[in-house]
């Protein structure tokens, strides 16, 4: 009986192995298949056996590890026979995979995990296998999720996506969820995606994904996002900020897969078509550059179409009213526009403006019925314009005016009607001088103010551009030189409206919000003038307005207004040929006496006059005829200005005085929409100064390094955390500063150590606190420390430079500074040395934070890598090393990183018997401007001594020469031999056994060296935990 059943099993084997290999063809000849396969398993007699046969006939494709199209197509097969199965096989099958997704190979893994999948993807709802296999078949997958193979990975995930939106495995939900942040492939990504449900869990992941650095992940965000996501069911937030990265996506697939979204799902499904509705849906009010977006790349693909029947001019009727004595006059009706709408005719007629200049410009650069083609194209164009804009100036203004009287509501609307005057022309002096008469209406229109509880004035906006919105002013000054377009028209109009605003504050009858009125219509013209001669000789001449109206309000008893004055002052310098002595002096006065707001302000203008003029302009400003900017000792860090006993003193320079602000502790943070602060303001100065040093030959080199140090402090230091924008700023100025220029890499290489200095606690005069706080100090510290580090170690950018040819054509590229990245100054070299001196200027008897100092400089020096080039620096480095392995020998750990810098620099070392004289290596302290003397303290080097004269030592190996690598390769390595001390040494020898006595004793004609293990584990016997509990306190 046995051997019948063995006998059938091999048949139905053979059988179904025939099948399985025909199924490997085509995916055509799958259904045909099925049903032979099916007839197999009816003739079969039990299910227990077909299984085992159909096992074992499919073992061999877990071994197959390529993808190939005939071992996929067999996969496919197998999974719609099993899905299309009775129960009970079907149960069979998954126990068999559930075995193979367990193995140790990862082709069976794989195998397994993919014929689960499939199976489970395919199988239909109404299929009913018991609980107990599909909780196996879930824990089974829930662990391969985090196998090492990315594509087990994949499979994994794909076969949970069915059970996710089970409510009974929410804990499916969890895990990938928590996995997707964590996954570095981007296939298991992808899928991850397109596996979560639709819910508020899921969707801030889905738009996370936007931003993957995967193409394919962030297309697969957007079809999620389309296919499971209306538009109702994501905030405001979520729908702008998908519009936004989407549209504005590097890859084009990308790009088209969101504006799919938008065009097919958002507008289509859920707007009806409507360009509007779809607005309404973005709040353009808060998100206009989405808004603008989102139309222009409507436009432009086409989707939306202004038509004759659409224009502006439905908001805008006339009507006939009658009046005493039958006469008539007609009146405008105007309706009101929400601001989707307003955004819509703003960004369509911009769009069509494009539209004509491009087919102008096309058919001036054609000819012939090409050329007519594009002109008939751009009248056409121009025409559509004409028709949807309003018909005359004069309804555009009314149109305007009653926007703008409707209140804070139709604020928005108000400034894209605003810009839409850009469109209109204004050559016909009648219509210019009504467009002119509502120009001088807006520069006049008083501020907008609310009255607080206690009666007094408070104004809205940010109390600076003209009606208390930058874009507000913008606009205005837009529509303005649009109007005025003649040279020195736009100035004239505004000098003049700026005259008869400073008549009340001339007199001084004007209240603080007149004042600020009057300063604010001057900073519009201030900073749209195009130059200084055209404000000089109008109504209100260049002197009058610093005089009579700009330094009265920096003194000025309001400090808004003060706020407002000074950055006019800071405008009108920089119009200047050069900066006035009174105007300096103000700011000056005004940024060391001023409250935090005006002190802000004062050092934005301060800074942009020492960019534009150069610090020493602005110095001779006040008086300092005989600058030499001679290199100043660190004069800044010796005797630092105390600005609360200065009142901007002729004899501080810019650059002092500025510093001085940004290290003052006292110096108060203004918590405003930018949260700006003294230190952000003049710490996103000093990055611009220094990445364009070279613009600045007038500052002195010693002070680059000096700023440098302050700047990396800023960055690193807990206290700037919450200043994102300076935060920002200095990541992008670190990015690149290294990279643009050699001297910049010397700059930094001067920095780093007084850097760590002034961050590192217990040192410097820094201060220290509990052990968590110090420990997160040298933390940050360290990192900064690595972070400099591969800022020296950057590669500089190429700049290529055109040569010319035989011809006289300069096409042919070349690269250049090449030969000042190789100086010691610039390179890694220099480093080095600087911090080995500073490792070694520390003297012995070391504070707790002296040692973890020192450690954690040491740390840094074994990372640096030397040129082959730099033989002196070589030669320097290892004699330097010498002293320093004295200074750091009970840390064991320390000394076997240094040692093996050692013997890598010995083998860079061209000539290692050769010793640097003390007169080449004072050459090389020079170029890197260190006072240094290797004679100063000559360490007292261990040497093996004859054993007659020492007692002999317990627990030493010595090392023959023969039988230690390391000494044959290296002949100077007992240079290195950290020192014992002799107290120890004596104590252990007295208790040295005699045999380890008389082993010495034969071993003495042989050179020997001292086992360093053992010798660092006699000194760190003798450190107690001083530092420990020093630290502590």
């Amino acid at each position: 009986m046995a051997t019948t059943n063995g006998d059938e099993e091999k048949q139905s084997m053979q059988v179904i192995a025939k099948i399985l290999d025909e199924s490997r063809t085509s995916y055509a000849t799958h259904n045909r298949k099925l049903k032979d396969l099916r007839a197999v398993q009816s003739k079969s007699p039990s299910t227990a056996q077909f299984s085992s046969a159909f096992f074992k006939t499919l073992t061999p494709l877990f071994t197959v590890q390529r993808r190939t199209a005939s071992a996929e197509r067999v996969v496919r097969f197998v999974s719609a026979f099993a899905a299309t199965n009775n129960d009970e096989f079907l149960e069979d099958f998954l126990k068999f995979l559930l075995v193979a997704a367990m193995a140790a190979n990862k082709t069976a893994r794989f195998r397994a995990c993919q014929i689960i999948s499939e199976i489970i993807m395919r199988l239909p709802d109404d299929t009913e296998v018991s609980d107990e296999v599909w909780d196996e078949v879930i824990e089974c997958m829930k662990v391969k999720v985090g196998d090492k193979v990315s594509v087990i990975r994949t499979f994994a995930v794909r076969s949970l996506s069915r059970f996710v939106n089970d409510s009974d495995n929410s804990d499916i939900l969890d895990l990938l969820l928590e996995v997707l942040p964590l996954e570095q492939n981007a296939d298991v990504r992808k899928t991850i995606v397109l596996s979560l449900p639709p819910s508020n869990a899921t969707s801030q992941a889905i738009i996370d994904c936007t931003l993957d650095v995967s193409e394919s992940v962030r297309k697969a965000a957007y079809c999620v996002l389309a296919n499971k996501f209306p538009l109702q069911s994501l905030s405001i937030k979520h729908r702008t900020m998908i519009l936004k990265r989407g549209l504005a996506d590097r890859s084009e697939a990308v790009s088209k897969e969101c504006l799919k979204l938008m065009k097919d799902h958002w507008l289509a499904k859920h707007c009806n078509g409507n360009p509007i509705e779809l607005l309404k849906y973005l709040d353009v009010e808060t998100y206009e550059l989405v808004g603008e977006s989102v139309m222009a790349a409507l436009l432009k693909e086409g989707l939306v179409k202004p038509s004759d029947g659409q224009s502006m001019r439905e908001y805008i009727s006339s009507a006939d009213v009658e009046t005493e004595g039958d006469s008539s006059h007609c009146t405008q009706r105007i309706q009101l526009m929400e601001a989707e709408v307003a955004l819509y005719w703003k960004i369509a007629c911009r769009h069509l403006q494009m539209e004509a200049e491009a087919k102008g410009s096309d058919a001036a650069a054609t000819m012939g019925t090409e050329a007519a083609v594009y002109a008939a194209e751009a009248s056409d164009t121009n025409d559509l314009l004409e028709r949807i804009l309003p018909a005359t100036v004069s309804d555009y203004v009314d149109l305007l005016k009653t926007h703008i009287d409707a209140g804070a509501n139709y604020r928005f609307a108000s400034r894209q009607l605003l810009l839409l005057g850009e469109m209109l022309d204004f050559s016909d002096a009648t219509i210019r001088k009504v467009a002119s008469a509502f120009v001088q209406d807006l520069f006049h229109r008083p501020l907008d103010y609310e009255v607080d509880d206690d009666g007094n004035k408070v104004v809205i906006g940010d109390g600076i551009n003209l009606g208390g919105d930058k874009d507000w002013a913008d606009a205005v000054s837009r529509l303005a030189r649009k109007v005025h377009a003649a040279t020195g028209e736009f100035e004239e109009i505004m000098t003049g409206a700026v005259k008869e605003l400073a008549l009340p504050c001339r007199e001084r009858t004007a209240d603080f919000i007149q004042w600020m009125h009057s300063l604010a219509v001057t900073g519009l013209l201030l900073e749209n003038a195009k130059s200084f001669h055209l404000i000089q000789g109008k109504p209100a001449e260049s002197a009058e307005l610093l005089h009579s109206l700009l330094l009265p309000g920096a003194k000025h008893v309001h400090l808004d207004v003060q706020r407002v004055a000074i950055r006019c002052l800071g405008l009108f310098g920089l119009l200047e040929n050069k900066p006035s002595e009174e105007l300096v002096k103000q700011l000056r006065l005004s940024f060391v006496k001023g409250c935090p707001t005006v002190s802000i302000m004062a050092g934005k203008a301060l800074i942009d006059l020492g960019m534009w003029h150069g610090p020493q302009e602005v110095d001779k400003a006040m008086g300092q005829k005989d600058i030499s900017f001679q290199p100043r000792n660190d004069k800044m860090t010796s005797s630092p200005i105390n600005l609360s006993e200065t009142d901007g003193d002729l004899n501080v320079e810019l650059l002092d005085l500025l510093y001085a602000g940004i290290v003052a502790s006292d110096r108060g943070k203004y918590s405003g929409d930018e949260n700006e602060s003294i230190e952000a303001v003049i710490g996103e100065g000093f990055a611009k100064v220094l990445l364009l040093s070279e613009k600045y030959p007038s500052i002195p080199a010693s002070l680059h390094s000096l700023l440098l140090a302050k700047l990396i402090n800023l960055y690193f230091s807990n206290e700037s955390k919450d200043l994102q924008r300076l935060k920002q700023c200095l990541s992008i100025f670190f990015e690149h500063y290294t990279s643009l220029s050699a001297n910049h890499k010397r700059c930094l290489s001067k920095a780093f150590v007084p850097a760590l200095r002034s961050m590192w606690p217990g040192i410097n005069g820094n201060a220290g606190g509990s052990s968590l706080v110090v420990s997160n100090k040298r933390k940050r510290a360290v990192q900064a420390s690595k972070f400099l580090l591969q800022m020296m170690q950057a590669p500089l950018y190429a700049k290529e430079t055109e040569v010319e040819d035989e011809n006289g054509i300069g096409n042919m590229p070349e690269t250049s500074d090449v030969s000042e990245q190789s100086s010691l100054e610039c390179g890694e070299e220099g480093l080095a040395i600087r911090i080995a001196v500073e490792v070694l200027s520390i003297h012995m008897k070391k504070t707790p934070a002296e040692r973890s100092f020192v450690s954690a400089l040491c740390r840094i020096l074994v990372l640096i890598q030397f040129r082959l080039s730099e033989q002196g620096a070589i030669k320097l480095m290892r004699r330097l090393l010498n002293r320093i392995f004295e200074s750091v020998s009970t840390e064991r750990d320390l000394v076997k990183e240094l040692k093996r810098m050692y013997d890598r620099l010995t083998g860079l070392d061209k000539h290692p018997d050769e010793e640097l004289s003390q007169d080449e290596a004072n050459v090389i302290f020079g170029r890197l401007e260190l006072d240094f003397s290797l004679d100063a303290q000559v360490p007292v080097l261990q040497t093996p001594a004859p054993c007659s004269t020492r007692p002999t030592r317990s627990r030493r190996k010595a090392k023959r020469d023969e039988t230690s690598s390391d000494e044959e390769d290296s002949p100077t390595s007992a240079q290195y031999v950290v020192p014992s001390s002799p107290g120890s040494i004596s104590t252990r020898s007295e208790r040295a056994s005699k045999t380890a006595a008389l082993t010495k004793m034969t071993a003495s004609i042989i050179p020997t060296k001292i086992d360093e293990d053992d010798n660092e584990e006699e000194e760190s016997s003798e450190v107690t935990s001083e530092e420990d509990s020093d630290d502590s306190d």
